[in-house]
């Protein structure tokens, strides 16, 4: 399984960016998917989630209302538009998965070690 995230870059603060994570060897239908963040010497921060039984999104406080999580089913990718981006959300952004038919938990989806799978992860910077 390998997931491919792509999509960052460098915007001003108040701009956009859209990051997309593909798979191969996985169907994302049938998994839940997260997207996490991470700055230099900090833990990864959840950020957003998918799940695939009731097709709700989650999204921490600090990215309600400006970005959103969905999924594409036939192009096996999932998205992560950013809108209104502030300084503070410069970081490397990760998708990651659950196994194929595994639910996680509603407690442990921002939970990094509850995915099973990870892309690369991308660099987005947001200057002010």
């Amino acid at each position: 399984v390998q997931l491919q995230a792509s999509g960052g870059g460098s915007v001003q603060a108040g701009g956009s960016l859209r990051l997309s994570c593909t798979a191969s060897g996985h169907t994302f239908s049938r998994s839940d998917m997260g997207w996490f963040r991470q700055t230099p010497g900090n833990d990864r921060q959840w950020v957003a989630n998918f799940r695939r039984n009731n097709g709700r999104a989650y999204y921490a406080d600090s990215v309600k209302g400006r970005f959103t999580i969905s999924r594409d089913n036939a192009m096996n990718t999932v998205y992560l538009q950013m809108n209104n981006l502030k300084p503070e959300d410069t970081a490397v952004y990760s998708c990651a998965a659950s196994g194929e038919g595994r639910q996680i938990i509603l407690s442990a989806m921002t939970n990094p070690h509850a995915y099973d799978f990870w892309g690369q992860g991308t660099l987005v910077t947001v200057s002010s």
